[in-house]
């Protein structure tokens, strides 16, 4: 890797300025691509339980990098928690499990958020789902959510019996979409299904 990839924060496009220590030359850290003014903007999340665990708090400077990454295609942000999702994600046992765009959607965005997501934080996965409907979680009220049939199917020809499975969002706020995907896998007959999630609504 690079170590002078970035030399503007992604966010605020103010120089990076981070020492050469021993440590970033013997070793493959990723470089920075925000800098720590920027960082500290982002809120930890310290609500988590044994079924999701999320990193980070939705507040404004979340909402803004969401914005900027999902919707304004800005592919460049995927990279901006490229080291705390591989810290995070490294030795999980558990097969990782992106929650999936609809067809449509990826095509029209470009890009699949979650997938460039785990890409950046070299982090393998695995498609088992397929997303069945174009309608967004986020334009639906909180009882639409809760009242939302089934949105997922599993790719044709996929076997999940005795599997344990991690699931991967961005966000995760009523829980909708990860419990849909939880049942129809353990339905299927996975042995366990987690979730983890950059941020929590």
């Amino acid at each position: 890797m690079k170590r002078n990839e970035v030399e503007n924060c992604l966010l605020c496009n103010s120089p990076i300025d981070v020492p050469v220590t021993w440590k970033t030359l013997l070793t493959n850290e990723f470089p920075r691509t925000i800098c720590l003014e920027c960082e500290e903007k982002f809120e930890i999340c310290k609500t988590s339980n044994e079924e999701v665990t999320s990193l980070y708090k939705y507040n404004e400077q979340m909402k803004d990098y969401l914005h900027r990454y999902k919707f304004m295609h800005d592919l460049l942000l995927a990279k901006v928690f490229r080291y705390q999702l591989h810290y995070h994600l490294k030795k999980t046992k558990e097969l990782i499990v992106p929650i999936p765009m609809h067809a449509e959607k990826r095509k029209e965005r470009t890009f699949a958020h979650v997938d460039e997501l785990l890409n950046e934080a070299v982090i393998p996965y695995t498609h088992l789902l397929e997303k069945m409907t174009t309608a967004t979680q986020a334009s639906k009220s909180r009882e639409e959510r809760l009242n939302t049939p089934q949105i997922f199917q599993l790719e044709q020809g996929v076997i999940v019996q005795q599997k344990d499975i991690l699931l991967v969002d961005d966000i995760y706020t009523t829980g909708t979409t990860i419990n849909h995907a939880k049942q129809l896998l353990l339905d299927a007959g996975a042995k366990s299904v987690k979730a983890f999630t950059l941020i929590r609504g």
